[in-house]
């Protein structure tokens, strides 16, 4: 790895709270995020629905929907300014299946988008001047609502 690309890395480890790299030349898997510090400014969240707040595909294969465990918690934890988007590439066939099951369980969410493409979620924001980051990617492994810990700026 180039020495300037290592050291972008490392400043950007530092900036969230990144602890430990794991197959640094490969790419693979190679951050582990013990804590991610956020500005305390009101927040965009944009979540993926199957696999990270319900089941993958349990509408489907169990024939109803099931809420992760912790994922309920954490939207009703956010502060009320922050918005909440959520993503899927469900089919309209089930949008009314969907909004049932979400209102049944106040799953709280500001605005849901259906037949999202099956492919990688990409961010592009801006930068401030004041050097912060206007755009933060977490990964999950499906089917588990384990988030970093999240804190806000004082």
């Amino acid at each position: 790895m180039r020495t300037e690309t290592r050291a972008i890395l490392d400043n950007d480890a530092a900036k969230y709270g990144i602890e430990e790299w794991e197959n640094i030349e490969t790419g693979e898997e190679f951050i582990m995020e013990r804590e991610l510090t956020l500005s305390t400014l009101p927040k965009t969240w944009v979540f993926d629905l199957d696999g990270t707040l319900l089941k993958h595909n349990g509408y489907k294969t169990d024939g109803e929907d099931t809420l992760l465990s912790g994922a309920k918690e954490f939207l009703d934890g956010l502060p009320e300014e922050d918005k909440i988007v959520i993503f899927t590439s469900r089919i309209k066939e089930y949008r009314e299946q969907t909004l049932q099951f979400l209102e049944k369980h106040s799953v709280r969410f500001d605005e849901i988008l259906f037949e999202m493409p099956m492919g990688e979620r990409i961010v592009v924001n801006d930068r401030k001047p004041s050097g912060l980051d206007m755009a933060v990617a977490v990964n999950v492994e499906r089917d588990e609502f384990e988030l970093p810990t999240i804190r806000r700026e004082k």
